[in-house]
């Protein structure tokens, strides 16, 4: 790890263990993007010509050699962070309007400053780490008296390099940000083809992985919804056509937010790629008055040579390190259940405590009780915002269940929805100008409920109030925390006209905040965020919370494919992952307790059903699924991750595998999920074990889950058979067969 400035180049140089990052300065004023890739050797600080590698000893040239094609060289300049409004047509990363109403902008370097400390973002979740460097540009525009401060981050334990920028405004009136992204890189593919890698879905069916040509003209990945949303994710690659798990060039971003983002890639007509991240810049104007200072949000760059799985790994290590904070980031999480597909609305203490009775018997650790307990609420159309318990279904109270679930050596936790205000509620009748609203239209509903104004300091207080109310008065040690709806109507009763534009970050920024003071009032307290499932699954909430849930279609076949596109970014560790009853309330679909149990084996393990109307033997599935959990849990928490095959792309199976980081164990989980006529044994090549090292294997065909059966043999093979030339797995009879296949070095 080490960040340099070459002064016989005018150049800065970051290096990690693995890759270099060049900028160098034209004319001594514009940075420009030169290299990044695979780490290259030091002698060549001396000999690459950052000069020739940005093209300003050929047509257009520099501004200073030709003065009267300033706007060609920008149009054409790989810029390392391009100022729209002066010549560059491409994608900007920063827009700006002063007090005349002139928009263009012109941040020319200043000076740098290299340190040993990473610098603290106040409000905003971020990455953390003693063993860093950052390098700090500051850049200004003098018209504008306005500097820029560009920083890159970089850990001695990860290839990753981390970006924000910050503007602050020196001048004497306003200037409003149009545009402000966190990060732009033009990586030089010499004109090959290259193709863009996003992920798109819906409701109950997150994370899908898109992989397509990158087409000449702007391709983007983006949310207006306020919210990570279902419908994208703030992560984009640009890779080459012959990338695979195992090799081939991947340039990453990802955000580090839970609101408005975009994520782009830009293919000029010289094949000159331009990629870019940061807050959605529609809906968004920042009126930054004189003296003030805007920061970004983080953004994750990460070059891997070693293909998508390269890339995975070093997402999750760093994730790990230095993002997630939670005291149970490397501790045994509990087994829940959560009586939500078991009772929906209807349920009172006694239900509950059933369950709860049931669940102890089969060795599951942790009741969750999810939407219906507050206010008078026995639907989803009113009581949101009144977070008072409802005594007609508990009527001694919260801390008498909480009492007698904790008597049953069970943990407890509870589903709340802080954001969120029924128009039937106290709070609504009381506060009708604490929504999201444009005033004199009727704000938009979206599950019976309107979205909290969280932009606003004293509804954060009020929501706050709440919310450590409930949680100081019983032994609560889990919560849920909900969002179920989009942003609409994006106007507040008390926005000044000129800062409309700021509600949208200045909401996220709340719920931030709401979030930072629960983390800090009750640190043992195991946060789970949700949004209508998976929407809001991104970087920004895992500051907050080690775990996120993952969609709230739990049927065993499409989370198959939802955690595949989920595991490329996130470590299982963070994926919440249940199994419920079949047929699956979602897609109507029914799997056998094996391929369940094994498909929530990779996340934090749980149930989603009615535990009391399961007879004797599927009481018997659950605790052997318990069992084999508990055996593999901290494997799976801590361990490598590798993705063997796609039943997305393949239809018929699907195989993921765990390695430990010292590769003596790994746990691999083959899914058969279609039979196919006249079928062949399947080759399966394993990934990341040692090559000279020789494993026990033990395989085990769907275990005691699958009515009985448990067929398992055992044999000795070496690292270096089992990676290349395979394991030999039988084709069985049958849909949603599972393999499991354990693997200890002797």
């Amino acid at each position: 790890m080490n960040i340099s400035y070459v002064e016989k180049t005018d150049s800065f140089w970051i290096e990690t263990e693995n890759t270099t990052y060049v900028i160098g300065l034209a004319d001594g004023c514009y940075p420009g993007h030169v290299y990044y890739g695979k780490k290259l050797s030091g002698e060549t600080r001396n000999t690459l010509d950052p000069r020739s590698v940005l093209r300003l000893t050929e047509l257009p040239f520099s501004p200073a050699e030709k003065p009267g094609e300033k706007v060609t060289f920008l149009d054409t300049f790989p810029s390392e962070y391009p100022c729209g409004g002066i010549g560059d047509y491409r994608e900007s990363a920063i827009e700006l309007t002063d007090a005349r109403g002139f928009t263009g902008c012109e941040f020319k370097y200043e000076s740098y400053a290299i340190s040993k400390k990473k610098q603290e973002l106040r409000g905003l979740p971020q990455t953390f780490g003693k063993n860093s460097m950052t390098l700090t540009l500051r850049l200004a525009d003098h018209l504008l008296k306005a500097e820029l401060l560009l920083s890159y981050t970089i850990f001695s334990d990860s290839d990753a390099i981390i970006r924000s920028t910050r503007l602050i405004n020196r001048s004497v009136g306003p200037l409003y940000i149009e545009k402000i992204y966190s990060a732009s890189v033009d990586p030089d593919w010499n004109g090959e083809p290259c193709e863009m890698l996003s992920m798109y879905g819906t409701w109950a069916d997150e994370r899908h992985i898109d992989r397509k040509p990158l087409r000449h003209g702007r391709q983007y990945v983006t949310s207006t919804r306020g919210i990570t949303g279902h419908q994208s994710q703030p992560f984009l690659a640009v890779v080459s056509p012959q990338t695979t798990q195992e090799s081939g060039d991947v340039y990453a971003m990802h955000l580090i937010y839970s609101g408005n983002h975009v994520a782009g890639a830009e293919l000029d007509p010289f094949d000159h790629v331009r990629m870019f991240i940061g807050i959605s810049g529609e809906k968004f104007r920042w009126k930054l008055d004189s003296g003030e200072s805007f920061q970004t949000p983080e953004a994750v760059l990460l070059y891997s040579a070693e293909g998508l799985g390269g890339m995975t790994r070093r997402l999750h290590d760093l994730y790990r390190s230095h993002l997630i904070r939670s005291p149970y980031l490397h501790k045994d999480r509990p087994i829940l259940i959560n009586n939500w597909e078991a009772t929906y609305f209807d349920f009172d203490e006694e239900k509950l405590l059933n369950i709860a009775r049931e669940a102890a018997e089969c060795g599951i650790e942790m009741l969750v009780m999810d939407d219906g307990w507050f206010g008078h609420r026995d639907g989803d159309d009113s009581s949101l915002g009144d977070w008072t318990v409802y005594e007609k279904k508990l009527p001694n109270g919260l801390k008498s269940l909480v009492d007698r679930v904790n008597a049953l050596g069970m943990k407890f936790g509870i589903w709340m929805e802080p954001e969120m205000i029924s128009p039937d509620s106290d709070l609504y009748r009381k506060h009708p100008d604490y929504t999201l609203q444009i005033p004199g239209r009727i704000p938009s509903q979206s599950r019976n409920q309107y979205v909290l104004d969280l932009s606003r300091p004293e509804v954060v207080d009020r929501v706050w109030q709440q919310i450590e109310v409930i949680l100081s008065s019983a032994n609560i040690e889990y919560m849920k925390w909900d969002m179920n709806r989009p942003l609409a109507d994006l106007g507040s009763a008390v926005v000044e006209a000129d800062r409309v534009g700021e509600l949208a970050h200045r909401y996220m920024l709340g719920v931030y905040e709401l979030q930072e003071r629960l983390t800090e009032r009750f640190p043992d307290l195991l946060l789970e965020n949700c949004a209508g499932g998976g929407s809001r699954f991104d970087p920004g909430m895992l500051y907050y919370s080690p775990q996120i849930w993952c969609s709230d279609d739990t049927d065993a076949l499409e989370r198959l494919i939802i955690q595949e596109g989920t595991a490329m970014l996130y470590p299982l560790s963070t994926m919440g992952a249940h199994v419920s009853i079949c047929p699956n309330h979602i897609v109507g679909r029914t799997t056998s307790w094996s391929m369940r149990g094994s498909v929530a084996l990779a996340g934090t393990f749980g149930y989603e059903l009615d535990i009391t109307s399961l007879d004797e033997k599927e009481k018997g599935y659950i605790t052997d699924q318990i069992a084999v959990f508990n055996r593999f849990r901290a494997l799976i928490r801590e361990g490598d991750y590798y993705r063997i095959a796609s039943t997305a792309q393949n239809h018929t199976h699907d195989c993921i595998q765990i390695v430990s980081k010292d590769r003596r164990e790994s746990l691999a989980v083959y899914v058969q999920t279609k039979a196919i006529p006249n079928a062949r044994t399947r080759r399966i090549c394993l990934k990341g074990l040692e090559e000279g090292g020789t494993y026990a294997v033990d395989t085990v065909i769907d275990g005691k889950e699958f009515d009985g059966e448990d067929v398992e043999f055992q044999a000795e093979h070496t690292g270096s058979e089992l990676m290349n030339s395979g394991i030999m797995l039988p084709a069985l009879p049958g849909d949603g067969r599972v393999i499991r296949i354990h693997l200890r070095l002797r």
